[in-house]
C-alpha cells in the first residue's frame, strides 16, 4: 500500500541551522526533534516551514524530493537534510510561511507573520541573534532598524539575512538594582551584571556608537520564551518579516501544554 505523505520544507532555526524536508506535520515534527530521534537534543527548538514550491540553485531541493519516501513499513519519512551551511541568506524571506517555537518536551506553537509597529523604548535594547549569528548585542534600534544595520554590506560585520529577537530588559531598573545590590543575579545568561552595566554605560555615553555586542553566545537554550520581547524578525536590507509573540495570557488559552513548558 502507498502512503502519499505530503511533503513539507522546514528550515531549522535554532540551536542548529538546516533546511529540511520531511512527510511529519509541524507539530510532529517538533516532537520528533526532541524525542523521536536517534539524536539526543535537548532544549528549544525554533523552526519555520517554507513554501515547497520554493527553489533556490543552491539547494538541491527536487533530487532530495526524489528520495523523500515513507519507510517500508509504511511510517512517514522524518527527515530529509538538503543543507545546513548558510542556509537562511540563500531563502528569500517571501518564501517564509510560519514561524515554530518548540518546548523541550516536543509542544510547538506557531507564529504566523504579522505587522511590526516601531515603538518608542528606553535605549539600549538587548538583541539575541539566532541565526546565522549566535550573540547578544546591545542597540540603539528598534528592530526594523537594527535588522538594516546588521545587513548593511557596508558594515564590517554584516550578514545577508538575520534572525533575530528582542529581549526583554528594563535597563533602567537593572542598573538602580546593580547599584543596590552588587551581588544580584544577572538578567541575562551568560552575562555578567558587572559587564552588562559598563556595556550599557559604554554606549550611553557614546552619541557616535550604535551597536555593542556583549556576549558571543545568546545561551538562548536557558532563557524562557517569556524574555521575548515583541516577537521575531527575519530582515534583509530589502525585506523584513515580523512574527509576533502572542501574551502568556493568549498561550495559555490557546495551547495549555505549551503554556506549561515555557
Amino acid at each position: 500500500m502507498t502512503n502519499n505523505y505530503e511533503p513539507h520544507l522546514y528550515m531549522i532555526c535554532y540551536p542548529n541551522s538546516s533546511l529540511v524536508l520531511s512527510q511529519l506535520t509541524p507539530d510532529d515534527f517538533g516532537f520528533r526533534y526532541s524525542y523521536g530521534s536517534a539524536s539526543f537534543y535537548s532544549g528549544k527548538l525554533i523552526f519555520a516551514e517554507i513554501d515547497i514550491n520554493y527553489r533556490h540553485p543552491y539547494f538541491r531541493i527536487d533530487e532530495a524530493l526524489e528520495q523523500l519516501k515513507p519507510h517500508p513499513d509504511g511510517r512517514p519519512k522524518a527527515t530529509k537534510y538538503i543543507s545546513s551551511y548558510r542556509v537562511l541568506e540563500h531563502i528569500d524571506i517571501d518564501a517564509i510561511k510560519t514561524l515554530y517555537i518548540a518546548n523541550s518536551d516536543g509542544a510547538c506553537y506557531p507564529l504566523p507573520p504579522g505587522k511590526y509597529v516601531p515603538v518608542e523604548e528606553q535605549n539600549p535594547r538587548v538583541y539575541a541573534e539566532l541565526t546565522p549569528l549566535s550573540m547578544l548585542t546591545l542597540a540603539k534600534y528598534n528592530m526594523r532598524d537594527f535588522g538594516l544595520w546588521f545587513t548593511n554590506p557596508e558594515n564590517i560585520i554584516s550578514v545577508p539575512r538575520l534572525l533575530y529577537v528582542q529581549v526583554n530588559l528594563n535597563v533602567d531598573e537593572f542598573l538602580v538594582n546593580f547599584e543596590t545590590n552588587l551581588l544580584i543575579q544577572s538578567p541575562l545568561e551568560g552575562v555578567h551584571p558587572s559587564k552588562l552595566r559598563d556595556a550599557v554605560l559604554d554606549l550611553r555615553s557614546r552619541d557616535d556608537k550604535y551597536i555593542k555586542a556583549i556576549t558571543l553566545d545568546t545561551s538562548f537554550t536557558k532563557e524562557s520564551y517569556r524574555k521575548i520581547r515583541h516577537g521575531f524578525m527575519v530582515a534583509d536590507q530589502e525585506k523584513q518579516k515580523f512574527f509576533p509573540m502572542p501574551t502568556m495570557a493568549e498561550i495559555e488559552k490557546n495551547d495549555y501544554r505549551f503554556y506549561r513548558g515555557l
